[in-house]
């Protein structure tokens, strides 16, 4: 009985805390509580991957599954969308060189040759794209149940943090949209750099996850914060941790790299950066901004 009423007790008082830190984090320039002081900066201890663990031991949670239908789906038909689009596009083109090829009386087995090798480099462009472009359309597929994933991990494990604030639809499209605009221009620049490194590894590996580490880990950090705090602060507090912030970038970067595995990277990625902000939130360094 008494071992129980012992544990009740913990949990208790691990809520009260929460609690106290979250309220003691609100106001700019408010004191920390002592308690938030020493349970402050677990993950620049080294367990930013305790962080990801508990994340993924969610996975079964049923609000995680129903988010993943939902992603998939739209995920799906937009890379379907995509595909058809670059099939059609690249016949037409196809079927142009193979008239002008024609019609320089260059017909026979070197047209039939160079067909073969246009339609060859076609289909590897729109793969090796496709996998370059997942982290952006991914972002805006998770975009529109973020907070779905947020409060089921805040339920969890931060069970008793007031409410997040509503954010309306066109805040939260509009950001979405806005990353994944930025993620496009930017991996599309880089695009000439990747394959010009294609065959220098690791440098291409490099670029890569460096590029979308920044991108994925400011996006997902702001995405989760200003559920908690305005925009300016969010941008503000990342700031302040911005290579913690880049280092859980390039893990969802990693997972996102991973095929089969990218499917779930953006519900990965949502949970985990949840646990991120609320340990950077309540962090000595995070004084005067939050």
């Amino acid at each position: 009985m008494a071992a129980p009423m012992a544990a009740q007790y913990s949990r208790a008082q691990g809520r009260s805390k929460e609690t106290e830190c979250f309220r003691n984090g609100a106001p700019s320039g408010a004191p920390k509580a002592p308690s938030c002081r020493r349970d402050a900066g677990r993950l620049h201890d080294g367990r930013m991957f305790a962080a990801l663990s508990k994340t993924l031991s969610q996975m079964s949670d049923p609000t995680f599954r129903s988010v993943l239908l939902r992603a998939l789906g739209v995920s799906t038909l937009v890379f379907v969308a995509l595909w058809i689009a670059a099939w059609f596009g690249l016949g037409w083109l196809g079927g142009l060189l193979s008239e002008w090829i024609a019609a320089q009386g260059a017909g026979g087995f070197w047209s039939d040759l160079f067909l073969w090798i246009f339609s060859a480099a076609s289909v590897a462009a729109v793969f090796v794209t496709s996998f370059l472009l997942f982290p952006a359309v991914a972002a805006i597929a998770i975009g529109l149940f973020l907070d779905d994933i947020a409060e089921a991990v805040e339920a969890r494990h931060h069970p008793n943090l007031p409410k997040a604030r509503d954010q309306p639809w066109g805040e939260m499209i509009g950001g979405t949209v806005g990353f994944a605009a930025v993620a496009v221009a930017v991996n599309l620049l880089a695009l000439p750099l990747y394959l010009l490194l294609l065959f220098v590894p690791p440098l291409n590996l490099f670029v890569y996850y460096g590029v979308n580490g920044y991108l994925l880990g400011r996006e997902y950090f702001e995405l989760v914060a200003v559920r908690r705090m305005d925009t300016r602060t969010a941008k503000a507090l990342r700031r302040r941790f911005r290579g913690k912030v880049f280092l859980a970038g390039v893990i969802i970067a990693f997972f996102l790299s991973i095929p089969f595995v990218n499917l779930l990277a953006p519900i990965v990625a949502t949970g985990f950066l949840v646990h991120v902000f609320h340990d950077l939130r309540r962090h000595p360094k995070a004084g005067g901004i939050v």
